[in-house]
């Protein structure tokens, strides 16, 4: 059978087509770069404005620093909040060690109530579940800041009961931090709600008691949902300012975020005092991140979806 050639108007319907691949080879490296782009612009605005404090914490003198670079390199800042040259005020890290230990009893606190009452809802049945459930979420909007006087008013009272758990005292402080639960016992429910119950039931059929099979069985597999609980409860409150300020009044018990505060005076802007303390604020919440970062991304995904 002879073979003919093919003719131009096949051709001119062909190069077309060899053209294509390139083309589609060519729009993911396309779209790469632009991702990478936009990611190289956003962690830019997210790390120029921490690169001004901890320049302005490093930079002599009481301006607002305006750059990446202090232009004139000093510590003075942090041997004024650290009381290196001596005096009778509080150190700055006096004010760090009671943020830390605050933050983390009211998270324990808070993980703690929020996981014996989210099983309770996920897995307890009771009347008026649901209306209690849906009644926690609409608690949750209003902001700690609105019951400010009430709660003001509640301590004052207790501390005539009990004078350790009043105002002025980190217990009543941190009794204050722990009626905020009801947002992390939806997402820990949420959580509970993928752990397939057969789980529990066989170890009931080995014997194990309901709160064996909430210890020993459900805990384990919710400890990414509860690490996440703690560090969304320890960041919460460690920067917390409205609510510590009406409570402590003494100055060897200020938190971090209320020392920070009082180098803004009216009169007088601290601006390189605030910086180094701001600064000094995000030391334990990096530490605590590098130490669950693997919790994270499973803890805060997998609550969202119900098997």
């Amino acid at each position: 059978m002879k073979h003919t050639a093919p003719t131009s108007h096949a051709l001119e319907h062909r190069s077309p087509g060899t053209q294509v691949p390139a083309r589609r080879r060519r729009a993911p490296r396309l779209r790469l770069a632009i991702t990478h782009a936009f990611l190289i612009c956003l962690i830019a605005v997210l790390l120029i404005p921490l690169a001004m404090v901890i320049s302005s914490s490093f930079n002599g003198g009481n301006a607002p620093g305006g750059s990446i670079i202090p232009s004139n390199p000093s510590l003075e800042h942090w041997r004024e909040i650290l009381k290196l040259g001596g005096g009778d005020d509080v150190s700055a890290l006096t004010w760090l060690l009671n943020s830390v230990k605050v933050s983390t009893v009211s998270a324990l606190l808070v993980v703690l109530l929020s996981t014996s009452a989210a099983y309770a809802f996920a897995r307890l049945p009771f009347r008026f579940k649901t209306q209690i459930l849906n009644s926690l979420l609409i608690l949750q909007m209003f902001p700690m800041v609105v019951a400010l006087v009430a709660i003001y008013g509640l301590l004052d009272t207790l501390g005539t009961v009990a004078p350790w758990m009043g105002l002025n005292t980190h217990p009543g402080l941190m009794f204050a931090y722990v009626g905020g639960v009801a947002g992390n016992i939806w997402m820990i429910k949420g959580y509970f709600d993928t752990i397939p119950g057969s789980m529990e039931e066989a170890a009931m059929i080995d014997g194990a008691t309901p709160f064996q099979t909430f210890w020993m069985v459900l805990l384990p597999m919710s400890m990414p949902a509860l690490v996440v609980t703690f560090i969304l409860a320890f960041i919460g409150t460690i920067g917390e300012y409205p609510l510590a300020s009406v409570v402590l009044q003494n100055t060897k018990l200020w938190t971090l975020a209320v020392g920070a505060n009082s180098f803004l005076y009216e009169q007088h802007y601290r601006w390189g005092a605030f910086a180094a303390t701001a600064v000094m604020a995000g030391v334990p919440i990096t530490v605590m991140f590098l130490l669950c970062q693997r919790f994270l991304v499973s803890g805060l995904t997998a609550g969202g979806a119900k098997e």
